[in-house]
């Protein structure tokens, strides 16, 4: 499914479907088409929306968890989203969902983790990628996912050429910094809603301890593992996540609702 780019107020996005709303953030080194399996089975159900986060090309100042955070925040006012929707994050993603659940209580419904920041995290497999080596980026990029062969060439041609631009890697660095500074473990409590962490047990960036801490902490979560994953389920086992997705959204409808009304 080829995903339709849409341009207003200032925001790249994707917006496909209608129908309840899904929030979808991507991750620090991630792109609209992480979510192409999500838009391509739930779209038929649900209004699918996707903001291209500003990771490379957000003003330095701001570039870090919070500031992302306010980029949802006008992102979500400007397409007149709902007052109600649910909201999935992927990596870095995952921790701005957190981060903008906890600031907007009444907007989140739900909340769908994967791979999420927010505790812990083992960036690039513990590195940053280096400057001008191909070969090294490529290795990197493999280590995000259990098949390295996911790494399409396409995939890391595009983090090659971020690495490549001193103005990006400034930006990316100074995220990177701001989510482990930004830690969660105190504040998950607060969150009230019904939460889904579906992980990769082979993930080695965000480890399989670290979606148990989120279940310890997460008063309403549920945790999903599969298996042959690593830190991105829904691009690895696109039809496993769905099916988690999907029951999820369907057996949490009702208790939803009646929490809130």
């Amino acid at each position: 499914m080829e995903l339709r780019r849409q341009q207003q107020h200032g925001y790249e996005y994707v917006d496909e479907g209608q129908g309840p709303v899904l929030l979808l953030l991507h991750g620090l080194f991630g792109a609209l088409s992480n979510w192409q399996d999500v838009v391509a089975e739930f779209s038929a159900d649900y209004r699918v929306v996707i903001p291209l986060l500003p990771v490379y090309t957000m003003p330095l100042t701001q570039a870090g968890v919070p500031g992302l955070v306010t980029y949802v925040e006008g992102f979500v006012a400007a397409c007149g989203l709902p007052p109600s929707f649910t909201v999935l994050g992927n990596s870095l993603g995952g921790h701005i969902a957190l981060v903008y659940t906890l600031n907007n209580p009444e907007r989140v419904s739900r909340l769908v983790l994967t791979g999420s920041s927010g505790l812990f995290e083992d960036s690039m497999g513990g590195s940053f990628p280096k400057r001008g080596n191909y070969a090294y980026v490529k290795e990197r990029v493999g280590y995000t996912f259990y098949d390295p062969a996911v790494a399409t060439q396409e995939l890391v041609d595009e983090v090659f050429t971020v690495t490549n631009s001193n103005a990006k890697c400034l930006r990316i660095i100074a995220i990177a910094r701001s989510a482990q500074r930004h830690n969660l473990g105190k504040e998950l409590a607060k969150i009230q809603v019904p939460v889904l962490l579906v992980w990769g047990l082979n993930d080695t960036i965000t480890p399989p301890s670290v979606a148990h801490e989120f279940a310890r902490l997460l008063p309403q979560a549920e945790l999903r593992f599969l298996d042959h994953c690593c830190h991105a389920p829904m691009m690895e086992r696109p039809a496993a996540f769905n099916n988690c997705l999907r029951r999820f959204l369907r057996t949490t409808t009702a208790e939803t609702a009646s929490a809130r009304y």
